[in-house]
């Protein structure tokens, strides 16, 4: 079968054209002149005469089926993957977790037995969740056996799943030697863990608390003592979910120096503040994800490092729960499953609040949501609408506009916390391989 998309305005992160785009065997076999192409016997002819045709968005962080107390988050590979496609996005990076002291093959053979479902292009972090005594043999492995791009490790989570600076500095060491990226959660645990208790002890317990007990220096110190320990291990860093204005200062920084750093912010940062947990109980909840919304100077700060260039990418932290599981925090904001779904509604909250609002280009808006996560990645063959590359492409209407909602979601939760919001651009058409998989 012979596809051809027919009138494409294109939007790719280095250029803008037309052309008429010509599908075999999924891959983009031939961009010709515009209205050239025409249908066949075995062809199959889309029209996209007033829409734009984009790479297929890459979500470079979600945690699809992350298992916590209170339940697995709400959406699996199977309902993720809809979601995703719903947002046009045909590749997604989640993570593997592995347990403390389970070997770091063993967790990602167990991953990916469970993301069997997923019907999208998938790849996984590796992470790293306390030191192991042959760490370094086992980096390898995933790296020159398994394929593995990138280590993720968090600083926060001390307890569970966090690790000390002192052990991050050899998981550095490690990365570096094997050309692997590592992946950064910066907040000061420790800190945390105090504020939390204290909060706790004197019954302060409204979601709320959570943001107090999440400063915006407990980013940017742990920030700011990662970039130190780059300088001395010559690691590639990715930071992710940067929230705080001060954390994006001190990459802006490091980039100005020429150190391997990257980073992504994500919508809610850009869209929402501190102002979501004003409200009740119930209402302040679906507002729990970490970092928490900042206060709102430090959005409008986001979009000018955003325009500027310091992030690198934009993702979603896609992690929804169900409200029912979120109150399980009621009485202790602490027990609050930390999380929020975002995935299918990325790339329209960029076009409508980045393009519309001339804080983006069209060029940036690609670059932000496909591009950049391609090469950052290794994603060879993705994010660029170009001869010899995999149609996984997205035709965007510009123009419709749209009231987001949890009634009408593909994410399987019933919380949205863009609810009610109205956004002008939305996906029309997504193709994997030049198959329709999504059609509105």
């Amino acid at each position: 079968m012979i596809t051809s998309v027919v009138n494409a305005h294109i939007i790719n992160a280095d250029r803008i054209f037309d052309a008429d785009i010509r599908i075999e065997n999924g891959l983009i076999a031939a961009l010709e002149k515009p209205s050239t192409l025409t249908a066949t016997q075995n062809n199959e002819t889309i029209e996209a005469k007033g829409l734009y045709v984009i790479p297929g968005g890459i979500d470079p962080h979600v945690h699809l089926a992350l298992q916590t107390p209170a339940g697995s988050s709400a959406d699996d590979f199977v309902t993720g993957s809809a979601a995703a496609l719903a947002g046009g996005v045909t590749h997604l990076i989640d993570f593997v977790t592995p347990r403390r002291g389970q070997a770091l093959t063993e967790a990602l053979k167990e991953r990916r037995a469970e993301a069997s479902g997923c019907s999208i292009g998938l790849d996984f972090h590796m992470g790293i969740s306390g030191w192991l005594p042959d760490m370094e043999q086992q980096m390898e492995i995933c790296v020159k056996e398994y394929g593995i791009k990138s280590f993720k490790v968090y600083l926060a989570y001390r307890q569970t799943i966090g690790i000390s600076y002192e052990q991050l500095e050899k998981v550095m060491r490690i990365a570096a030697r094997l050309n692997a990226i590592v992946l950064i959660h910066a907040e000061e645990g420790e800190t945390i863990d105090n504020l939390r208790t204290e909060f706790i002890k004197n019954g302060n317990t409204h979601p709320r608390y959570h943001a107090l007990s999440r400063p915006p220096e407990t980013e940017s110190k742990a920030v700011n003592r990662v970039i130190e320990l780059m300088k001395k291990t010559g690691c590639t860093i990715y930071f992710v979910h940067i929230s705080a204005a001060e954390s994006a200062d001190l990459i802006s920084h490091a980039k100005q120096e020429g150190l391997p750093v990257y980073a992504e912010t994500c919508p809610h940062y850009l869209l929402l503040d501190e102002q979501v947990y004003d409200d009740t109980i119930e209402q302040a909840m679906p507002y729990v994800y970490s970092p928490p919304a900042r206060p709102s100077y430090h959005k409008e700060r986001l979009w000018e490092h955003l325009q500027g260039g310091t992030f690198d990418t934009v993702a979603t932290d896609h992690c929804p729960f169900n409200l029912n599981q979120k109150m399980v925090g009621k009485d202790n904001f602490t027990l609050i499953p930390n999380g929020a779904g975002g995935l299918e509604f990325r790339i329209p909250l960029l076009y409508s609040f980045g393009v519309l609002h001339k804080k983006l280009t069209l060029q940036q808006w690609v670059a932000l949501t496909s591009t950049n996560a391609a090469n950052i990645f290794g994603l060879k063959s993705k994010g660029n609408l170009a001869v010899g590359n995999k149609a996984d492409l997205v035709l965007f209407n510009p123009n419709h506009l749209a009231s987001l909602s949890a009634s009408s979601q593909y994410q399987n939760c019933d919380i949205n916390i863009y609810e009610g919001l109205t956004i002008v651009g939305s996906v029309e058409k997504t193709l994997v391989s030049g198959n329709f998989v999504h059609e509105i």
